[in-house]
């Protein structure tokens, strides 16, 4: 039966995130928004719900494992899987300002995220000097959103429509986030096995699908810039607001396994520097190196 409701869970989480970029992203075009911008913010946050509503619900449950090891395993794979699969599908030039502000941005969150958890815990007030961080990061998209405004053709669909979209997609993505931690923790139980391993894989994997899902569509229709800003977007959402959220409702106990694979998120962040500061082109030679970095990742937390 939990296996059954880990199915339910992550069907509703990822329809329920396709009706809300859908409803989101059309309501963004009415305000002319560039489609980097969307994928930076709209999209970036619209596609992370699940992984808010995992961690959130973890972290109110005190299932704090999953909580921090399902935000490390969602951006080691956003970057290496969700980026690496949009290059291999359809080779991509990174877009100059994802290059100049946001991949550097997603570094240095990385290393605050280090940083506070190094001691075995992510304090209250540490939640709180992340929250600060996402709504300064916000301001400065709005900002770049309102000097870069542009002419983009408007979805033919209303503006009720999209409302509805919104408010359905974000019930199904809280309702099943909680679905899949409860199932998640109890399949863990039953197999002997970690929540921490169970958080960096079935639960991380799953609750990065929309990402997947959305850039690979947007790859294939040449939004680049949407599809780049949707991955690195969506990381620096899950540290700054999710973890933010997650741990200023409750301190969480971060296991010893967790600061390791924070170690491994910071070498990921850095090679996607290296990709983007050295030939901006994001061709199949990289895509396939990502994909089997994360491979070999795989492997090693299921062997550790």
């Amino acid at each position: 039966m939990d296996y059954i409701l880990l199915l339910i869970g992550f069907i509703l989480l990822i329809k329920g995130a396709d009706f809300f970029v859908e409803g989101s992203a059309s309501l963004a075009k009415y305000l002319k928004v560039p489609s980097v911008i969307i994928g930076l913010t709209i999209v970036a946050i619209g596609t992370s719900l699940p992984e808010a509503a995992v961690s959130i619900s973890a972290g109110i449950a005190g299932s704090n494992e999953i909580a921090v090891s399902n935000i490390v395993g969602s951006n080691i794979f956003n970057t290496l899987v969700v980026v690496g699969v949009c290059a291999l599908i359809k080779p991509f030039t990174a877009d100059s300002q994802i290059v100049k502000r946001d991949l550097p941005v997603n570094f240095l969150v990385t290393v605050v995220l280090f940083f506070f958890v190094i001691d075995g815990i992510l304090l209250r007030w540490e939640g709180l000097v992340l929250l600060c961080g996402i709504a300064v990061y916000l301001f400065a998209m709005v900002r770049s959103a309102l000097k870069n405004r542009t002419e983009e053709e408007i979805e033919e669909i209303s503006l009720s429509k999209s409302g509805i979209y919104i408010i359905l997609g974000l019930a199904a993505v809280v309702f099943g986030g909680d679905t899949v931690v409860d199932s998640a923790s109890a399949i863990a139980a039953s197999l002997g096995l970690s929540e921490t391993l169970i958080g960096l894989t079935i639960v991380a994997i799953g609750t990065s699908l929309p990402e997947l899902v959305t850039s690979i569509v947007a790859s294939r229709k040449g939004e680049s810039g949407l599809a780049l800003g949707n991955a690195i977007g969506s990381n620096i959402f899950n540290i700054l607001f999710i973890l933010g959220m997650s741990s200023s409702i409750r301190p969480i106990t971060v296991a010893a396994e967790n600061i390791t694979d924070t170690v491994v998120l910071i070498g990921v962040c850095i090679l996607m520097l290296l990709f983007g500061r050295f030939g901006k082109q994001v061709g199949r030679s990289k895509g396939f190196v990502m994909v089997a970095l994360y491979a070999a990742y795989t492997f090693y937390i299921i062997m550790r």
